[in-house]
């Protein structure tokens, strides 16, 4: 089958299947005139692809998962310990988008919305942390 029938039954793109190519994840046979044949195989290596990539895989990870998925004599202990470090680092990152949403809201309660001149948010993103009260009074 043509890349365009491969993308279609692995729900990608066929810049996508491409890059996995380049990668080095992915090598289908050229047929004589130098056009990519899919097969039932390449397929399904680009559905596991898609799935492990929408799961956060990276690029690297998924070379690993895909080394562990065709050798019969892995260890299941390699292949969850790979989830599990990608669980840690999901965990890590709602941390993270966590304490950039309290921050956010926090400068969004702080401006008033108004005709100002003095913006709380637009001073925190230019490393002007004051006090506004004290910056008005002042100015009074």
């Amino acid at each position: 089958m043509n890349i365009a029938e491969a993308a279609r039954r692995a729900d990608l793109t066929p810049k996508a299947i491409r890059f996995y190519e380049a990668q080095g994840l992915l090598r289908p046979s050229r047929s004589a005139n130098g056009y990519r044949a899919f097969n039932e195989t390449d397929v399904h290596t680009l559905q596991f692809l898609k799935r492990a990539r929408d799961l956060g895989f990276s690029v690297e990870e998924c070379r690993s998962l895909l080394t562990l998925y065709y050798d019969t004599d892995r260890s299941n202990a390699e292949v969850k310990g790979l989830a599990e470090k990608r669980v840690r680092e999901i965990e890590q990152r709602i941390s993270d988008l966590v304490s950039i949403r309290e921050a956010l809201s926090s400068l969004a309660e702080s401006c008033h919305g108004d005709n100002r001149q003095t913006c709380p948010i637009l001073d925190d993103l230019a490393g002007e942390r004051r006090d506004h009260k004290e910056r008005q009074s002042s100015a009074a």
